[in-house]
Order: structure tokens, then sequence, then C-alpha cells
């Protein structure tokens, strides 16, 4: 299965679930990102983030939707914050969608350690979330039971 996850800029929370995804993902599934608004560069502390989890951050890099148009993903993952007004990004094509929400870490007023807690936090939402997503019967889900066990899992 491919998964697609999306956000604006494409140098945090979409990179970060695209990392911890692949990073346990069984075989047979496979994560990339993109943002409708590439950065065009990953955000430092999302890498050092990363890479003090024991992620890899080999090929991560901000992109844009050309990233995989000669792969169409089967799912597409929404992870813009929304309730602060952000406009998330759509995707058109055939695959089935969900939003798992994520507050932008880098958004967070204060010094390292308060942002260093933020970003943890987050990847400890992404982690739980994609544990949580391969733990599903996938054999035995119908698309509307997926969809339902998806939009479950967005409030983890």
């Amino acid at each position: 299965m491919k998964v697609l996850f999306m956000c604006t800029a494409n140098s945090c929370r979409s990179i970060l679930s695209e990392a911890v995804f692949n990073h346990l993902a069984p075989a047979g599934f496979q994560a990339v990102s993109s943002g409708s608004f590439p950065k065009g560069q990953v955000l430092p502390r999302s890498l050092s983030t990363l890479q003090a989890a024991g992620i890899s951050t080999e090929g991560l890099y901000s992109k844009g939707n050309d990233a995989f148009e000669d792969s169409p993903p089967d799912l597409v993952i929404t992870v813009c914050d929304k309730a602060a007004g952000e406009a998330c990004p759509v995707y058109f094509g055939p695959a089935m969608k969900t939003h798992w929400g994520l507050e932008d870490p880098s958004d967070v007023d204060g010094d390292d350690a308060h942002l260093n807690a933020a970003f943890q936090a987050t990847l400890e939402t992404i982690e739980s979330r994609c544990r949580a997503f391969f733990a599903l019967p996938f054999e035995r889900l119908c698309p509307a039971e997926l969809k339902v066990e998806l939009e479950r899992i967005a409030q983890l």
C-alpha cells in the first residue's frame, strides 16, 4: 500500500509522518510526502528530532505533487491543522482520503526545550497513529470499514 502524507510546506509534519511510517512499515507499505506549497527545505529541527529517535532521514526533502505523479497513492493522509485555520491540500485522484491533523510544532513559542518538547510530542503522536494503522486487519476490512478505522486513528 502506498501512502501519501500531505501538508502545506512539506517541511515538518508530513516529513515526520513519512519518515516514521517508513521506519515502522512492514513489507508492502511505503509512504511519501508532499506539500501544496513546498518550502523547498526540511526544517533542521525535523531532521534532528528524527535522528534523535533513531529514524533515518536519508532521502527526505521538501517536495510538491510531482513526487508521486508516476506512482499514485492508495491512501492520502493530510496532516495540516484545520483548527489553526490552515488550508489543507486537496488530492484529486481516486485514492482513499483521511485527515490526521497535527498542530505545527514549529509554531510553538519558547526556548529550545519547549520547541524540542513540541517536536517530540508530534513525533510520538505520529508513531502512535502509525502503529495503530499497521495493526489494522486490512485483509478483513472493506473500504467503508477502513475509512471508519482511519478516522478513529486520527483521534489518537
